[in-house]
């Protein structure tokens, strides 16, 4: 659960650097007990010139402490790789955000927030720049097949999720998600209808990232203002027009007065800063 170390075949300590680091202390602390003391200990009970020799030697000695800064290494690259995530999925603000991560970093953060919704997640190095399973998600028992697309200028045709679907059999999974910024074709939508088939488009990833982002912003969180005198509120009354404007809302990041505007990858309408790109608050 954590950076892949290449598509090809993995070692120990690659195996390790995907695990969680805690993994790797542990099994570089158990591995130094073995090599340090338990080897020389069986060896010592074997009898003979040479077996005693050996276990007499100091090379367990290096070699356990070799294992164990081996082991450290990669405990230390999986924290590092996990907290590049973590900081990866609190700083999306928005689709354009997404849109502009690499291949990769697309996969690490569609990864990451399906972690942060409780699954083990596998970055199989089964897919690639351009598909194939990308993700395993385990959970409950359950095993999922991920595809992550990151086209967000075209939409993900049918033969593409009939693909995935026709993989479910082979790795004995039980579900497929493609996450597509762009989103799907009717035809691709309609396939997968019937089916154990999710389809997440742009919109619902960034609903799910937002749900799961450490310290989501919290709309309308501006402090109230003090209760003004009691002249101050008749005033109002007495001359308080018939039908009042529509509210602009405000930032929820600087508190300065939003404006309307519309996201060219889905058209759709969202209110966003009028200091932008100094404010990147959105609604």
């Amino acid at each position: 659960m954590g950076v892949r170390m290449g598509r090809g075949r993995q070692g120990l300590l690659d195996q390790l650097a995907v695990l969680p680091w805690p993994v790797g202390l542990a099994m570089g602390v158990l591995g130094f007990g073995v090599i340090r003391y338990g080897i020389p200990a069986w060896l010592s009970g074997q009898g003979g010139p040479l077996t005693q020799g050996l276990a007499q030697s100091g090379a367990f000695q290096i070699l356990a402490w070799i294992f164990l800064a081996l082991c450290a290494m990669a405990a230390a690259a999986s924290f590092l790789d996990a907290r590049r995530k973590r900081r990866l999925l609190d700083a999306q603000s928005g689709l354009a955000s997404i849109a502009a991560l690499d291949w990769r970093d697309f996969e690490r953060l569609v990864g990451e927030a399906f972690r942060r919704q409780g699954h083990v997640v596998e970055e199989s190095g089964l897919g690639g720049a351009d598909g194939g399973i990308d993700l395993i998600l385990r959970k409950d028992g359950q095993r999922t097949l991920v595809q992550c697309k990151q086209w967000h200028r075209r939409k993900v045709p049918v033969n593409v999720v009939r693909e995935m679907y026709g993989l479910l059999a082979h790795h004995r999974a039980h579900a497929v998600r493609i996450a597509a910024l762009g989103g799907f074709t009717r035809d691709a939508a309609r396939f997968a209808a019937d089916k154990p088939i999710e389809l997440i488009d742009g919109d619902t990833l960034f609903a799910m990232i937002r749900s799961v982002q450490a310290a989501p912003r919290e709309v309308g969180t501006a402090s109230p203002a003090a209760p003004p005198p009691v002249h101050a509120r008749i005033e109002p009354v007495l001359h308080a027009p018939s039908a009042p404007e529509p509210a602009t809302p405000d930032c929820p990041r600087c508190g300065v007065a939003m404006v309307e505007r519309t996201n060219r990858f889905t058209a759709a309408t969202f209110w966003g800063c009028a200091s932008y790109p100094t404010c990147r608050g959105t609604r």
